[in-house]
């Protein structure tokens, strides 16, 4: 039996990911509006295939991507952080509850709303993370290996990270300008499990199911600094990344008498 022992080692990996997301309650609140949309749902965009947009370096981060950055600490133990770059879109034409009030506006949606049905059409909302729901993260993860042979390896990985959301918000709201621009908006926590295989003793491909809660309570929706969003919901990812694993070895320096 083969223990797992990659302590000093560091890995990187690249890879794509599709994204699933549970409903969720989204409130706008500023200037002349506060208003609750119930049980919105939206989706992820996945780039269709393109080998001139997944393997071109200049066009790398316009696919669903994952970047990863880790080093072993211990034989079984590894600390990493990364960036896992997801896209959701609401869903244009469905029907939602709204609750709360918008007033001075110049749209046809100034009002009281007391659990009322309304049409998420463009000219009242178009709300993104396309560029995108970016989940910068640290995780530390558990490698248990299952195979060994000279030339092939099967790992099983698990572990849980923390860490922040800094989206690209592409918002529309009633007749406001167009926003997009990066910023904090909230945090997330996760588990995931992967199955490493690692060929050549340094060459690994990894499919990944990962899970998680994001809480965003404050997503910019306009040019106005007072202007705001909040929501929060779970999320899948499977992720299917391709990496690299090498020994880190640092010499220690012994000290002169």
């Amino acid at each position: 039996m083969h223990r797992f022992n990659k302590k000093g080692e560091f890995y990187f990996y690249w890879g794509w990911n599709r994204a699933w997301y549970t409903t969720s309650d989204i409130q706008f609140t500023g200037t002349g509006y506060d208003f609750t949309l119930k049980n919105v749902i939206a989706y992820d965009r996945p780039s269709p295939f393109d080998a001139d947009v997944y393997f071109n370096p200049a066009q790398l981060t316009i696919p669903q991507y994952n970047l990863r950055f880790g080093y072993y600490f211990k034989n079984n133990l590894s600390i990493s952080i990364g960036t896992d770059h997801m896209k959701y879109v609401m869903r244009n034409g469905q029907k939602v509850k709204i609750n709360g009030f918008i007033e001075n506006s110049s749209s046809a949606y100034n009002g009281m709303y007391d659990n009322e049905d309304i049409t998420l059409s463009k000219d009242f909302l178009i709300f993104e993370h396309t560029d995108g729901l970016n989940y910068g993260n640290s995780e530390i993860r558990h490698h248990d290996r299952l195979y060994h042979s000279s030339q092939l390896e099967i790992n099983a990985v698990e572990g849980f990270g923390v860490g922040i959301l800094y989206p690209r918000s592409n918002v529309t709201l009633l007749d406001f300008d167009r926003n997009d621009q990066f910023h904090l908006a909230g945090y997330g926590i996760d588990v995931v499990a992967a199955l490493n295989i690692t060929f050549l003793k340094h060459f690994f491909i990894q499919p990944e199911l990962k899970g998680g809660f994001i809480n965003m309570p404050d997503i910019k929706t306009t040019k106005n600094s007072s202007d705001k969003a909040r929501q929060h919901f779970y999320f899948t990812q499977f992720n299917v990344v391709f990496g690299v694993s090498m020994p880190l070895k640092l010499k220690s320096l012994s000290k002169q008498g």
